[in-house]
């Protein structure tokens, strides 16, 4: 197979995966929130954090050891399309009379299988690339950008397209419908992808890590790798702040004075999207400053994105500052692409061959799991504190605490890390 074709096939990949992503994270919250369950927004996204804790980990083991990372990709959309329909489908049947525990249930099934994918697909994305004699650092970014593509697609999407009521996809059960149906697709395309042989070495041979693919919590014995991983965690806790927030606090101000009309409130889905279109640019940077800056410096550059993200949107409002607001989604796709893509490919570029999907997985633990597990639980103590449970709504504040935490985890970082060396060059 040439080398355009595989780029091609990977890019519908990248598409569809993060399609799949993008039908729901930025509008859940306006979903719960109309449905009753505003308080408990922070459980759901923090749901995504406390199944990354084990199962990207679990799934790029049996990735690296019994089943191609393709395989494993396809079965794991297949069960998170189908849970998300069912979701969906309690959703749409139970109406007004819907109960936390059902929809929870189905919810956390379609999560639990969909965050694994994310690390999986970029082990198959960087096992063709290689194949195929590319330098993965170049050659993955300008593929990657068609998953913020696909992620823009289905934002807009449920932004305007609405149900026979009238009513948004975006503030109904209808964005579940599309994402579990993309996921489907996605089970069936996941098995023509190029295969990833498993790496099983001789069983006589094997230690117990080896063999069961833990070896790559070994990388914590490198003083500087465990200090990357810890502040790739301390990061992940600011990841799903602004997706499970932002959508319910910019629409909110369609119920005050002055800003009824404002188009940014009664769209805050398409708003929001500028972020994903910032991505798409930042993402073909990455070669660029990865190559010229390093990872350390690159990493400090989303570190402080991170702190006039949430500044900005603290500041900003849907009228006469509606420009922070859309300076925010600008600088979203800095500190988003710099932590995440450069950290997958950090990954990827400084461990052996036999623990790279399970290191992928450990690096979505860290990052997608106890550090998003935990920001969004105190994200949530924070935002219910001044804003469900006030008198007086005070977002502002709930921002403000969100940027001076990004700062001092800068900080830090800059004092504490330094760049290990390279091993496969």
């Amino acid at each position: 197979m040439n080398d355009k074709h595989v780029s091609l096939r990977l890019i519908l990949m990248n598409f569809l995966e993060f399609a799949v992503w993008g039908a729901y994270l930025t509008s859940m919250g306006s979903f719960l929130f109309n449905a009753g369950l505003g308080p408990k927004i922070w459980l759901f996204y923090a749901t995504q954090g406390f199944v990354s804790i084990f199962m990207p980990a679990i799934m790029g083991i049996v990735a690296d050891k019994w089943i191609p990372a393709q395989k494993v990709l396809a079965l794991c959309h297949g069960i998170a399309g189908a849970a998300m329909l069912g979701a969906g489908w309690y959703a749409m049947s139970a109406g007004a009379a819907m109960e936390f525990g059902p929809f929870y249930a189905l919810y956390t099934i379609g999560t639990a299988f969909f965050m694994p994918t994310i690390a999986i697909s970029n082990a198959v994305a960087y096992n063709a690339l290689e194949k195929a004699g590319k330098d993965t650092v170049k050659a993955y970014p300008p593929i990657r950008v068609f998953g913020t593509i696909g992620f823009i697609c289905t934002m807009l999407f449920v932004n305007f397209m609405k149900g026979a009521d009238g009513v948004q996809f975006q503030q109904t059960y209808a964005q579940f419908f599309v994402s579990g149906a993309l996921s489907v697709v996605l089970f069936i395309y996941a098995f023509t992808l190029p295969a990833c042989p498993c790496k099983p070495k001789n069983a006589g041979t094997q230690s117990f890590a080896e063999a069961t693919g833990l070896a790559a919590f070994s990388l914590f014995k490198d003083k500087q790798f465990a200090i990357f991983f810890l502040f790739s965690m301390l990061l992940g806790a600011s990841l799903q702040i602004t997706n499970g927030y932002a959508n319910a606090y910019i629409t909110s101000f369609a119920g005050q004075p002055g800003y009824e009309n404002a188009w940014g409130a009664n769209n805050a889905n398409a708003l929001i999207s500028l972020s994903q279109l910032s991505e798409t640019i930042c993402i073909l940077l990455i070669p660029f400053f990865m190559k010229r800056f390093g990872i350390k410096k690159v990493m400090l550059i989303a570190m402080f994105a991170w702190v006039f993200r949430f500044g900005l949107f603290g500041a900003g409002n849907p009228g006469s500052g509606v420009w922070m607001f859309v300076l925010s989604c600008i600088v979203y796709g800095v500190a988003f692409d710099f932590f995440n893509i450069s950290g997958s490919l950090f990954v990827n570029d400084n461990t052996d061959n036999e623990i790279r999907s399970s290191a992928q997985g450990l690096f979505m633990l860290m990052t997608n799991g106890l550090g998003a597990s935990i920001g969004t639980w105190a994200a949530g103590k924070v935002v219910n504190h001044f804003v469900y449970n006030a008198d007086v709504p005070d977002w502002s504040t709930a921002w403000y605490i969100f940027a001076a935490y990004s700062l001092v985890v800068g900080v830090l970082f800059a004092i504490l890390f330094k760049d290990p060396a390279k091993k496969n060059q």
